[in-house]
């Protein structure tokens, strides 16, 4: 029976790194698949039916080669469909934070190499109201701030863009009314920042949740509250770092299924690094719904 594989690039990721690299990873997948057949996004949109193409037609597996914004739509394209190919990845984007969670060079050539012999991980995604995602979906004053991040700033400082800006949110210390709940639980805060992660990996800053893996079913929720100067100014760092504990300006825990809405204003969320749905948000993990190959040495 004939093995086929879809490859989606993304031909203007990575400063154009879709276009090199391109027919390396067509050559590197012949050694696995008897037929790879390419796909060339132009426009926003074009991963996801390109991924429910590979699906509905019972591809074996389907890759994404693009930023976080490229995997994001591949997985939206592949998550209601009944037939699942294995999905894969090379990473081309600025932070690539679903690469770093599953240990996937961020190097494309060796992303590229590894996919020849790599093994299948289950694989947890999250659904956000209608639609789904495959890492991070954050909320408040920091996150509006991380998508005023410009293309020049993103091609200077790269991953350090996000920070900066984030920063300077953090500093101005403007705050939402939200109610987080949970199956077990009610939070009424008042916070600038609101994180559900899947994954270890946050913007780049891989030790948030050092014990969240790929497919262990949950969320990872933290939410930074009122805290005095002192702790502010050792929060972020303390945070990103995998360091901190729940006290001091912070509500952490798990949970499968979390509800976040807010009275007072109207706020958007960010979700895999690109500005996504107003409030309230409905979120559920997927438990091991995609299979995504990942280093045999993982």
């Amino acid at each position: 029976m004939t093995s086929t594989a879809m490859l989606i690039v993304n031909p203007s990721s990575g400063k154009e790194k879709g276009k090199k690299y391109l027919k390396l990873a067509e050559d590197t997948l012949l050694k696995r698949f008897d037929r790879v057949d390419i796909r060339l996004t132009e426009k926003a949109g074009d991963a996801t039916t390109f991924a429910k193409e590979s699906a509905m037609k019972g591809y074996d597996a389907c890759i994404a080669m693009g930023g976080d914004g490229t995997l994001n739509e591949t997985i939206n394209g592949l998550a209601e469909q009944k037939h699942r190919p294995t999905f894969g990845l090379v990473p081309l984007g600025t932070v690539n934070d679903l690469a770093r969670a599953l240990k996937i060079s961020k190097k494309p050539k060796q992303a590229i190499k590894m996919l020849a012999t790599a093994k299948e991980t289950p694989l947890d995604i999250g659904r956000i109201n209608s639609h789904y995602f495959m890492n991070v979906v954050a909320i408040g004053s920091i996150p509006e701030a991380v998508d005023r991040v410009s293309v020049k700033q993103k091609t200077q400082l790269g991953a350090m863009a996000y920070f900066i800006e984030g920063a300077k949110a953090y500093a101005r210390k403007e705050k939402f009314n939200f109610e987080v709940k949970t199956t077990d639980e009610v939070h009424n805060v008042e916070s600038e920042l609101i994180i559900v992660s899947l994954t270890n990996s946050v913007g780049g800053f891989e030790k948030l949740a050092p014990e969240a893996e790929v497919n262990d079913g949950l969320f990872h929720v933290f939410i930074v509250t009122d805290s005095s100067v002192i702790e502010r100014t050792k929060l972020l760092p303390q945070l990103f770092s995998g360091q901190v504990s729940q006290n001091g300006g912070l509500i952490a825990f798990k949970s499968n299924k979390v509800f976040i809405s807010s009275k007072e204003s109207i706020l958007k969320s960010n979700v895999d690094g690109d500005p996504d749905d107003y409030l309230p948000l409905e979120l559920e993990v997927l438990p091991s719904h995609l299979n995504v190959f990942t280093p045999v040495d993982a």
